[in-house]
């Protein structure tokens, strides 16, 4: 995104219709979608009227704050006071949920708190296996049961296990699944009221993980997971690689749900929190 917007403000001559459908275009190529970058647009259009702008670094300006706005949806910060608190983590399959809960896990307890993991995904062939590594690397412990189990089974063992131990976070994965397989939306449903059950007073964050590199199906998932889960925050993984970014600004406008975690390598300390301004003004950064 950076180098579209670099490269537009960069050869900018004036402050006119033609420098709006341009930057129209770049944020839907960059993954923003068109109804939003519409908007975007418009309010901006609107900003240069009402305060006259005429010059290109106070257009950059506003853009930001525009897109800043847009990103500030709730608290991004994880809210994990009671003990046990829990983060249930879902998603399709091949975003990185693995991995994304072996960074939680790792960044948990640097800040000195215990954690637990339940490997719930038991459906894909020695998910509970990889999900081990990961505790293993991250010196936490494992609750799992046998390939094909109930998996809101091993999430209620895994909580009497934190209940037990008095362990402050219980991180659970789940199997990773199509958001248009009904009866595993189900299942995900399922697995959320039985830690609502076990723990009602708990606090539980409810993370939906997105690869940023696919682009606007990132969005028909958050959608569709949107109806089986009480989602409380994105974790957009692989932003080291080809993603182009606009597919935070969508999830966040549409479903009114923050981003609260980025992912930008494999290593164990590759995760970020997000930051909305940060992230505004470096999609502008020469």
């Amino acid at each position: 995104m950076s180098n579209i917007f670099g490269n537009l403000f960069s050869s900018l001559r004036g402050i006119d219709e033609d420098m709006l459908e341009e930057l129209e275009d770049a944020l839907i190529l960059s993954d923003v979608g068109a109804a939003l970058s519409e908007e975007i647009v418009e309010e901006l259009r609107s900003r240069i009227k009402e305060k006259k702008l005429r010059d290109s670094g106070e257009v950059k300006k506003e853009l930001v704050s525009i897109i800043a706005d847009i990103l500030h949806r709730g608290e991004g910060e994880l809210k994990l006071e009671t003990t046990p608190s829990v983060i249930l983590v879902i998603g399709v399959n091949g975003v990185g949920k693995t991995t994304t809960i072996g960074k939680l896990a790792a960044s948990l307890k640097s800040e000195g708190k215990s954690v637990l993991l339940a490997a719930g995904d038991t459906f894909r062939a020695a998910a509970a296996d990889q999900l081990g590594v990961w505790a293993e690397r991250a010196g936490v412990a494992l609750v799992r049961h046998e390939e094909g189990a109930d998996p809101a089974a091993v999430v209620f063992d895994a909580v009497k296990a934190a209940k037990a131990r008095g362990t402050d976070v219980l991180i659970c994965d789940t199997a990773g699944r199509l958001h248009n397989k009904q009866n595993l939306m189900n299942e995900l449903s399922k697995i959320e009221r039985v830690i609502r059950r076990e723990l009602p007073d708990a606090d539980m964050e409810t993370l939906l993980v997105v690869d940023a590199t696919t682009g606007q199906n990132g969005l028909l998932q958050a959608r569709e997971f949107e109806k089986s889960a009480d989602i409380s925050g994105i974790v957009l993984t692989k932003l080291d690689g080809t993603a182009k970014g606009g597919i935070a600004l969508a999830i966040c406008r549409e479903l009114d749900v923050p981003v609260k975690k980025i992912c930008v390598g494999e290593k164990l300390d590759d995760m970020l929190p997000f930051d909305a301004e940060s992230f505004a003004e470096a999609l502008f950064s020469e």
